[in-house]
């Protein structure tokens, strides 16, 4: 590390942010023929497993990183080199403990949580997604040292190896059992082996990184904290941010359990049957969690820089640093959704051809879901601010609203012959439209300049309006000269989001949404600003 150099808040910014178009490529490269291998039941049972992973692993891990990186973060500021050690090392036996509960509860409770999840056909992808729990919270000890320190590489680097294993030892796996004449769950399961291989692997990639770099930074003439009041400020700040995401990855479980449940107990639908009518619903899910994928690019670097700004009382850093980041996803979350809404459908078929029934179904859940997505980006960027200005409980409380509306809402309609899974959408819509607007008025009171909401995201809007027209009557034209097999099909859609783009991004320039002192943060941004002439 006695190479490394701090990063700027955008140049953190756009280091996570290469990584996470490396990652989500190969996460789509990995997801979208997966889907296609194992169909709706299959991706069901995929599901299931990782449902109940993403809660274990957000008690044992969602909060403590931030939380570490936050502690880093000011040691580093005011030079404690000491204090940045015992903090690491505190954290590190906090978070085996944490990890390895999480690991023993998958692999020694399988059983009891395929029953609970309604889908014992998941025991086997539960059990192979098990042993990731501890590694992963060993490997987010580490990612929460190197982001305190405005370092993002060993993050960047880590999240890549870990997509990129997954990629090509799950998928081919997935698809050799499945070609074997294996079930479904266990095509499923081997696609799970991919994921614990490529967490493994990245957390020795960490390991390696943190003991080959740590000495140069790590010993310094300061009297560090002891460990049990570094302990203290550890669970103080990571527990309400821990409830907070445990919150809805719980929620989320909840939602999984409840629709099975509903489907089967009320609808009187078989497992199987109950499986692949969730798995429409799941399909759309991937897309749906797309534009959200960048916000952790945003959010690492965000909490130590504001955390920084708030510890010298630099207000004005504070509103500049916010009101960037709200730019920033107002132009990346409001044409993503718009566009996943209005080419739902074209979109699917292009992905999904090998189950063209399955996506034609999906349709409908995307078109609500793209909306949605748009929410759950302001949510976590809000979620962020919150806990940058050390409000880490602000979030749990909206968070257990907009979760119990969902539950309540999806309870409901799944319930409903009428509606059943296409309830589902609906309640992920209302809970984050919900979630964003509390949020949102949280914010406000809290930064010493009130952003103007207005002014963000009225452009990103406006273009994301004329962008998705655009797409719409593209599609349409081009459909009546294109249609009739998949390779047409697939050009149709392809042009359209081609012409989708093209206007946004001459909107993004002719409305001036981006300013010459945002590209100024970037690397080479003065370069970009004079060939915008901004």
């Amino acid at each position: 590390m006695s190479r490394e150099k701090k990063q700027s808040f955008m140049g953190g910014v756009t280091i996570m942010a290469v990584s996470t178009v490396f990652v989500k490529i190969c996460g789509a490269l990995y997801k979208i023929p997966l889907n296609n291998i194992l169909g709706d039941e299959g991706v069901t049972h995929f599901m299931s497993a990782y449902n109940i992973y993403a809660l274990l692993l957000t008690l044992s891990t969602a909060g403590l990183p931030l939380a570490l990186s936050k502690l880093i973060s000011e040691a580093n500021a005011t030079g404690r080199r000491t204090q940045m050690r015992r903090c690491f090392n505190t954290a590190m036996v906090i978070f085996v403990a944490l990890g390895a509960a999480g690991s023993a509860v998958m692999l020694l409770f399988t059983g009891q949580l395929a029953a609970m999840m309604h889908n014992s056909l998941a025991y086997w992808p539960i059990k192979c997604l098990g042993v990731s729990v501890v590694c992963v919270s060993v490997m987010c000890a580490y990612r929460g040292f190197a982001q305190g320190r405005q370092n993002m590489v060993p993050t960047a680097v880590s999240q890549f190896i870990e997509a990129f294993t997954k990629l090509v030892v799950g998928l081919p796996l997935a698809w050799w059992l499945i070609r074997s004449g294996q079930p479904l769950e266990t095509g499923a399961a081997g696609a799970i082996v991919g994921v614990s291989a490529g967490i493994v692997l990245a957390m020795l990639y960490m390991c390696r990184n943190y003991y080959k770099n740590r000495r140069p930074i790590l010993w310094g003439t300061d009297v560090p904290q002891s460990y049990g009041t570094i302990a203290r400020r550890l669970l103080a700040l990571g527990i309400p941010i821990t409830i907070g995401q445990a919150g809805m990855s719980l929620f989320n479980l909840l939602d999984q359990t409840i629709i099975l449940g509903q489907l089967q107990n009320v609808l009187g639908l078989s497992e199987r049957e109950a499986a692949s009518l969730y798995g429409q619903y799941t399909f759309s899910s991937t897309l749906f969690n797309l534009p959200a994928a960048f916000l952790p690019a945003v959010a690492v670097s965000l909490i130590p820089a504001v955390t920084v700004a708030v510890t010298r009382k630099d207000h004005h850093e504070v509103n500049k640093v916010v009101t960037t980041s709200f730019r920033l996803i107002a132009m990346l979350a409001i044409p993503a959704g718009v566009g996943l809404s209005v080419l739902s459908g074209p979109i699917l078929l292009l992905l999904y051809p090998a189950r063209r029934e399955t996506a034609i179904a999906a349709t409908y859940h995307l078109r609500l879901l793209g909306a949605a997505s748009i929410f759950v980006c302001i949510m976590l960027l809000t979620n962020s601010i919150m806990q940058a200005h050390g409000k880490v409980n602000w979030p749990i409380y909206t968070m257990l609203i907009g979760g119990a509306v969902k539950v309540g809402v999806n309870y409901v309609l799944v319930g409903n012959p009428a509606i059943n899974v296409r309830g589902a959408p609906v309640g992920t819509l209302v809970c984050y439209g919900l979630i964003a607007l509390l949020n949102l008025m949280i914010v406000s009171h809290l930064l010493e300049k009130k952003p103007n909401y207005p002014a963000i995201f009225a452009k990103p809007a406006l273009a994301s309006a004329a962008m998705g027209a655009a797409a719409w009557a593209t599609h349409g034209m081009l459909g009546r000269f294109l249609s009739g097999g998949y390779v047409k099909e697939s050009l149709c859609t392809l042009l359209a989001v081609g012409v989708a783009v093209l206007v946004y991004l001459i909107l993004v320039i002719a409305l001036r949404m981006i300013t010459r002192e945002d590209l100024k943060m970037i690397p080479h941004g003065d370069k970009l600003a004079r060939v915008l002439r901004l």
